[in-house]
């Protein structure tokens, strides 16, 4: 049976990390884009990395560019932007597509095991949010609209 350690992604660096380097810690697991809506919640997403961090949290963050095509840049545009606007320092992953016949594997497995609304199982915008326990496994998915902050009582059970 398939767990999120499981799994592999290429980083904005080009190396393949696996993330059973990750067993053991909380994770948030979040869909992102550079121009949408959406995109000042990275701020709020690097507050709880830097908050909780020290505790076992870690964020990982998944560029695509399938929602209005707000993702357009390459891996190292990506990085630069994150870095200048709002000063990312979790990991972030190359970008990836979270839906149809090309969407990575990590993203099939999350959206079996957390449907969202109506239990649909495709991410319907950027900024889709995975709660994973110590133990690997899915307890929470989030909408686009749900705030980093406002997930902060979730991510503390799990630590």
């Amino acid at each position: 049976m398939a767990s999120i350690y499981s799994f592999s992604a290429r980083t904005l660096s080009g190396e393949e990390a696996s993330l059973d380097q990750y067993r053991g810690k909380v994770l948030l697991i979040v869909n992102t884009a550079s121009e949408c809506g959406f995109t000042p919640q990275y701020a709020g997403l690097q507050k709880l990395f830097d908050t909780y961090a020290a505790r076992g949290l870690t964020v990982l963050g998944f560029p695509c560019n399938q929602f209005g095509k707000q993702e357009p840049g390459d891996a190292p545009a990506i990085g630069a932007f994150c870095e200048k606007n709002y000063g990312v320092t979790f990991p972030m992953f190359d970008k990836i597509d979270v839906n149809g016949a090309n969407a990575h594997p990590l993203f099939r497995y999350l959206t079996e095991e957390a449907p969202g609304l109506l239990g649909l199982e495709g991410i319907k915008w950027n900024f889709t949010k995975f709660l994973i326990g110590r133990d690997g496994n899915v307890v929470k998915r989030y909408a686009p609209l749900t705030k980093p902050e406002s997930i902060v009582e979730d991510i503390e059970k799990q630590l």
